[in-house]
């Protein structure tokens, strides 16, 4: 749709354009607005969740792909200055904590929902804190300003995901798509045998990391300077919270949505680097991450959702790059839908290895070798 437009109006456009954040995350209460003195509440409260995996999938396919790069030398080094992509990324961090707490209210006291409403309602608002709060949440962490490295912790500690912003950058950035790393799935591997293990592989080796860290410092790794403590006391903090404030209910809601956002945060891992691996070269060291050991998804709709996280080739390239800038990269191998679409895939391993394991085998043409024959079996 957007395919023959000049570079410099997409950019321009999608300067307005990441705003669209808002949209899912006003979507909650306008949600709850519509399903008063409806006679199908409970149906209502799926509406966020609903959109997100099953309209936003189709729009990317109408909408289609991004055709924009920033310049590097017109473009990126006045992009990458101006502090109004930052102070957007940042705004989001009020928004998301005051629905959160408003949503925990509606969760407990709203009288027309069964427990069918209620668990639709978990899923939107964890759809929301995981697909914008820790979206924005993994942008800050990759930061050097102290205010986004706060702002993406506390994102996290609201969804009692903490151990992602040790995790992610210092074990996920340093051991992707090789076998140590448990946030990159293994070609032919489901969706459900990749979760449990990284679930529990990222969390110890968030804090296997943090020990490291201090050890170097010659502190032990129950010390206060341990930030691992102090963001899972966050996290103990809104529990405590919305316990106080909302009862049990309070405490299972929180919970509940924290669990739909992590969740949601391993799935995008699982269909980021399917498949794709790094080859380890004759020093027995794997070679250097490039674009092409992360898939890209370059749908103009996703890409504004997600602050350009579908970008993620040239994210892993050079992470420190702002969302803004984040380039794509023809040769690097393409998801054939945006994120959303390419989750409810994944929730159907057949359906999945149908359309992506002739996509890996495609990449590494010529080279099969580098796919082991169980893998292949």
């Amino acid at each position: 749709m957007f395919a023959y437009l000049p570079s410099s109006w997409m950019i321009a456009l999608k300067k307005a354009g990441y705003w669209i954040w808002l949209i899912p995350v006003l979507g909650v209460p306008m949600s709850f607005h519509w399903s008063l003195g409806s006679a199908h509440a409970d149906a209502w409260a799926y509406l966020v969740v609903t959109i997100v995996f099953g309209v936003i999938p189709i729009l990317d396919a109408i909408v289609g792909r991004d055709p924009a790069n920033p310049d590097e030398v017109a473009d990126v080094p006045k992009m990458d200055k101006q502090g109004y992509y930052r102070l957007l990324s940042l705004a989001t961090v009020p928004f998301l904590l005051g629905m959160l707490v408003w949503a925990g209210w509606a969760f407990v006291h709203y009288e027309a929902w069964s427990w069918v409403g209620r668990l639709g309602w978990v899923l939107s608002v964890g759809t929301v804190t995981g697909a914008i709060g820790i979206t924005v949440a993994h942008e800050f962490i990759h930061k050097d300003p102290q205010l986004e490295q706060n702002a993406g912790g506390l994102l996290l500690a609201a969804v009692c995901y903490a151990g992602f912003k040790v995790e992610h950058v210092r074990g996920h950035h340093v051991h992707v798509s090789t076998p140590e790393d448990a946030s990159s799935s293994r070609y032919g591997q489901s969706l459900y045998a990749f979760l449990p293990h990284a679930y529990k592989h990222n969390f110890l080796n968030a804090w296997a990391l943090e020990k490291e860290r201090l050890q170097r410092r010659g502190l032990p790794a129950l010390h206060w300077r341990n930030e691992l403590i102090w963001w899972y006391a966050i996290s103990a903090g809104f529990l405590l919270g919305f316990t106080l404030a909302f009862g049990w209910m309070g405490a299972l809601f929180f919970l509940g949505q924290s669990f739909v956002a992590l969740t949601l945060l391993e799935i995008v891992n699982y269909v980021e680097h399917y498949g794709l691996h790094r080859r380890k070269q004759d020093n027995g060291r794997y070679e250097r991450t490039n674009p092409s050991h992360s898939w890209n998804s370059n749908f103009l709709l996703t890409n504004l959702f997600l602050f350009h996280l579908q970008r993620h080739s040239d994210h892993h390239a050079y992470a420190k790059r702002r969302y803004q800038v984040l380039r794509h990269f023809d040769d690097s191998p393409q998801l054939p839908n945006g994120y959303a679409g390419m989750i409810v895939l994944a929730l159907f391993p057949p359906l999945w290895r149908k359309v992506m394991d002739p996509k890996v085998r495609a990449y590494y043409a010529g080279e099969e070798h580098q796919l082991s024959e169980s893998q292949l079996a």
